[in-house]
C-alpha cells in the first residue's frame, strides 16, 4: 500500500507522477498532453462503468451457439448484475416497505387490455351498454389485474423480506409484475417458498374471485349486478391462468425457479442450476411460440375460429419473452459458474494507492486521477479508511473550487459493508456491491488494507481469463 501525500499547493503535470497500480513507472508527461489529459477525464464517465448504462439485452443470442465478444458479455453481467431494469419508471407508491414503480411499457399493455375488454369481451357478456361504459369497465378491469399482478409480486416479497432478502423495488410492466431482490436466495428451501409464494397468491386471489361473483350473482342476481358477477368472473379467470402459467417450469418463471430450487438441492451448485433451469425456460418458450404459430395458422385457414389468432399472438409475444428472457438468465449464468470459484485476493488490485483527507482536490487530479486515467482512491487517515474519492465525486464539483476544496469534504464516507476480506468469492463481493451500491471495496486483513476489488478488475480478469471457461470466442 502507498500513501498519497499532497501539497497545498498545485504541482505541474511535468513533476512526479506517482506509480500506477499496476506498478508501471509513469515518465513526466508535456504540460499539452497533461492539459488534454485533464480534459478527457473531464468529458468521460467513471471508469468503472460503461460510457453508458447498459439494460438487460433480451436479444443477445447464448455464446455456446454463436460468436460472441467476451468483452460484450463481461459488461452485460457486470453492469446488469443486481440491478433494476433499465428504461423510464415512475414511482406510484409503497408495499410492506417495497418502492412500487410503472415502467414505461404498462402504459401500452393498459391501453391495449381496456381496449380489448371494451370492444371485445364485455359487448360479448353484457349486451346493449353505452360505448363509454364499456371504456370505463374495461379501465376499471385493467386497473384490477394490475392489482392482482402486484399482490402476486407482494407475495413473493413478503417471503422473500421473511428471509432477509431485501426488495429494492417492484416494477409493473408490459408482462406483469417484477420483484428485484437484493441478493440470491440463501438455500434451496427459501428459493422454492419465495417462487411458490406468488402463484399461491393468484390461485388464492382467483378463488376468491370466483367465489365472490358466485355469492353476487345468487344475492343480487334481480338487481343490477351483472357488471359485478361480470367483473368477478373475470378476475377469478385470469388469477387462476396467471398463477397456472406461472408454474411452468422454465426460467424465469416462477415454476423455473421452483425447477432451479430442486437442481440446486440436488447438485449443490446455483450457478449450474440456474443454467440448467433457463435451458428450460429456452425450451418453453419454443414450444409457445410453435403453438401460437399454429394456431393463427388455423384460423387463417379456417380450420379453427378467427378469434383463436388472437390467442395464438399473444403465445408468440409470450413465448418470445421467455425465450429471451431465458436465454439472457443463461448467458448471465456463464460467468457466475466461472466466478463462483474464484477468491477475491485472486482479482483485487495489490498495490492500492490512497489519499490523505487533507489534500486539495486539484492535487488528487493531477497526481492520480489523470495519471491513471481515473480510477477509485481509498481516503486514509493513521491506517484507517475514511472514504472513497472517485471520478464521479470529483466532476460532481466546479473545476474552478478543485484548488480550494479537500478531499475529505467530497469524499464518498465508508460504512462496515464497504471492508471485505480477501477469501471472499468474487460472486459474494458483487453481491455485496449490488447491496450497497459501492462499485469497488476496500480488502482488507488483521485491520490493514490489502487490496482492492473492482468491478473494472473482475471484468478485466473476465477477459482475461474467462473467454474459454465462458465458452466465448472473441470477435475477430
Amino acid at each position: 500500500m502507498e500513501a498519497a501525500a499532497g501539497t497545498n499547493n498545485s504541482m505541474s503535470a511535468r513533476q512526479s507522477i506517482h506509480e500506477a497500480q499496476r506498478g508501471c513507472m509513469v515518465t513526466s508527461i508535456p504540460e499539452e498532453t497533461s492539459r488534454r489529459m485533464r480534459k478527457n477525464f473531464l468529458c468521460r464517465e467513471d471508469s468503472t462503468l460503461p460510457l453508458r448504462p447498459m439494460p438487460l439485452s433480451l436479444t443477445q443470442p447464448f455464446p455456446r451457439f454463436t460468436r460472441v465478444s467476451p468483452r460484450m458479455l463481461t459488461l452485460e453481467f457486470l453492469h446488469c448484475y443486481g440491478k433494476p431494469m433499465a428504461f423510464p419508471n415512475w414511482k406510484i407508491g409503497h408495499a410492506l416497505g417495497i418502492p412500487i414503480y410503472l415502467h414505461a411499457s404498462w402504459f401500452a399493455v393498459f391501453f391495449f387490455l381496456t381496449w380489448s375488454l371494451a370492444t371485445g369481451y364485455l359487448p360479448e357478456t353484457m349486451p346493449g351498454l353505452p360505448v363509454p361504459r364499456y371504456w370505463g369497465m374495461g379501465g376499471v378491469a385493467a386497473l384490477l389485474l394490475f392489482l392482482s399482478v402486484l399482490l402476486h409480486e407482494l407475495g413473493h416479497s413478503y417471503v422473500a423480506l421473511r428471509y432477509q432478502i431485501p426488495i429494492k423495488q417492484i416494477t409493473l410492466f408490459i408482462f406483469g409484475g417484477m420483484a428485484h431482490m437484493g441478493k440470491e436466495p440463501p438455500s434451496p428451501r427459501a428459493e422454492f417458498l419465495i417462487a411458490i409464494a406468488g402463484p399461491v397468491v393468484s390461485l388464492i386471489l382467483g378463488a376468491g374471485c370466483f367465489g365472490g361473483s358466485l355469492a353476487v350473482e345468487s344475492l343480487f342476481a334481480q338487481s343490477g349486478a351483472h357488471g359485478l358477477i361480470v367483473l368477478g368472473s373475470l378476475l377469478g379467470m385470469v388469477n387462476v391462468q396467471l398463477g397456472l402459467f406461472n408454474l411452468i417450469p422454465g426460467f424465469p418463471l416462477d415454476g423455473g425457479r421452483i425447477l432451479r430450487a430442486g437442481l440446486w438441492a440436488r447438485n449443490k451448485n446455483f450457478d449450474r442450476a440456474t443454467s440448467q433451469a433457463a435451458l428450460a425456460g429456452i425450451g418453453f418458450g419454443v414450444a409457445l411460440g410453435l403453438i401460437g404459430a399454429t394456431m393463427i395458422v388455423g384460423a387463417w385457414s379456417g380450420v379453427l375460429e378467427q378469434s383463436i389468432a388472437t390467442n395464438g399472438s399473444w403465445l408468440i409475444f409470450i413465448g418470445t419473452f421467455l425465450f429471451a428472457a431465458a436465454l439472457a438468465s443463461r448467458r448471465q449464468a456463464a460467468p457466475r459458474i466461472l466466478l463462483a470459484s474464484v477468491t477475491v485476493r485472486q482479482v483485487m488490485v495489490h498495490r492500492v494507492i490512497t489519499l490523505l483527507p487533507d489534500m486539495s482536490v486539484q492535487d488528487a487530479v493531477d497526481h492520480h486521477f489523470v495519471a491513471q486515467g481515473g480510477g477509485e482512491f481509498p481516503v486514509c487517515e493513521e491506517g484507517k479508511v475514511l472514504g472513497l474519492l472517485t471520478v464521479r465525486e470529483v466532476q460532481a464539483l466546479p473545476t474552478a473550487l478543485w484548488p480550494w476544496r479537500l478531499v475529505r469534504e467530497i469524499m464518498r464516507p465508508t460504512s462496515p459493508d464497504f471492508r471485505i476480506p480477501p477469501d471472499w468469492s468474487i460472486m459474494q463481493a458483487m453481491d455485496r456491491m449490488a447491496q450497497s451500491g459501492w462499485d469497488c471495496l476496500v480488502v482488507m486483513e488483521h485491520e490493514q488494507i490489502v487490496g482492492l476489488i473492482t468491478r473494472s478488475a473482475i471484468a478485466q480478469y473476465l477477459q482475461l481469463r474467462g473467454s474459454e471457461s465462458l465458452g466465448v470466442r472473441g470477435e475477430g
